[in-house]
């Protein structure tokens, strides 16, 4: 199992930027892909972008495309998620994971998030 700890969340007005931030630990893991995905009340989490494989293929959900730009290296555990143009719907925790290959993923905490005026 792999340890998670995000950091970088916060309130900002819309239109702002944020930076998350999240470091992995755990002995014997080889992390395949790492993450992030945000959960409100009343919703499902919802993967919002992903870094997979050695050759680091970038997935984004349609709600992320152009706005969040996540970067990491799965080799040192570490995964980054910078925020653009954020909307009020954007307000959630945001969690950090990470899988090994075929692995189901283990999820930090996580960070508020919260986008108003």
């Amino acid at each position: 199992q792999v340890q998670l700890v995000e950091s970088g969340g916060g309130l900002v007005q819309p239109g702002g930027s944020l930076t998350l931030s999240c470091e992995a630990s755990g002995s014997g893991v080889s992390i395949y892909s790492m993450g992030w995905s945000r959960w409100a009340p009343g919703t499902q989490r919802e993967i919002v972008a992903m870094i997979t494989g050695s050759d680091g293929y970038i997935w984004y959900h349609h709600s992320a495309k152009g706005r969040f730009t996540i970067s990491g290296d799965n080799a040192k555990g570490t995964v980054w998620l910078e925020m653009s143009s954020l909307k009020p719907e954007d307000t959630a925790v945001y969690s950090c994971g990470a899988r090994a290959f075929n692995g189901p993923w283990d999820w930090g905490r996580g960070t508020q998030v919260t986008v108003s005026s």
